[in-house]
């Protein structure tokens, strides 16, 4: 049974929003802030921005010209991003991403790394931001997902052997599905207790004083009332 000052914070993402990777900087703040006072657990939860894009992936700037409609509009958006990221120790390298990935795998993959524990799918989700948004790395290719599973801890053989398969498929996609019918339609999300939500990269002390009431709220008995 978890302490009363402890409490399992949820996020939903996706690992190719690039503020899903500051989120997840600012709540690795946010921990830290409240460090002395709340055991935070976290648990990583699927979402996908777009499951359209075939397995293969897409060529990005192509990809993203459909979307944005112009190379100054996507320069735009990037300009706007980058020293948020600066911000938060992240080095985007937009440029560097020559795939617009499907990210069915990676999730499957962080599914599998959250059976492995709390640490090891921290360790993977971050090495998945930093190897799409820093290193240009097609986080959609299976060999890449591998390396990163063995990065993070996990049996690298056991993971290439799944991948090609269609284990978990169905569950990652009902999970979707689940956030979807919550009224999320945006990453990311930060659900405390399942009874609280934090909506969008919010700031570090936005975070921790969200934590700090729901915990302090379950710790009276009162959570029910939160929300």
């Amino acid at each position: 049974m978890s302490e009363p000052n402890a409490i399992t914070v949820d996020v939903v993402s996706d690992v190719v929003c690039p503020w899903c990777f500051i989120g997840q900087k600012r709540l690795d703040k946010a921990v830290a802030a409240v460090g002395g006072d709340v055991d935070v657990n976290i648990r990583w939860r699927p979402f996908q921005l777009d499951p359209t894009i075939p397995p293969q992936g897409k060529d990005r700037h192509e990809y993203m010209l459909a979307k944005f409609g112009s190379d100054d509009r996507i320069r735009e958006i990037h300009a706007r991003i980058e020293p948020l990221g600066e911000a938060e120790g992240i080095s985007f390298a937009f440029d560097a991403i020559k795939v617009a990935p499907n990210t069915l795998g990676a999730h499957r993959l962080i599914r599998w790394a959250g059976a492995a524990g709390e640490a090891v799918q921290n360790r993977l989700v971050r090495r998945l931001f930093q190897l799409n948004f820093e290193e240009g790395a097609n986080i959609g290719d299976h060999a890449v997902l591998t390396e990163a599973a063995r990065e993070a801890g996990m049996d690298a053989s056991v993971v290439a052997a799944l991948l090609p398969t269609e284990a978990d498929v169905e569950a990652v996609r009902t999970e979707i599905a689940t956030a979807s019918r919550m009224g999320i339609t945006g990453v990311p999300c930060f659900l405390l207790e399942d009874k609280y939500a934090v909506m969008g990269a919010q700031d570090a002390d936005t975070l921790a004083d969200a934590i700090r009431q729901v915990a302090a709220a379950k710790a009276r008995g009162e959570l029910e009332k939160v929300g």
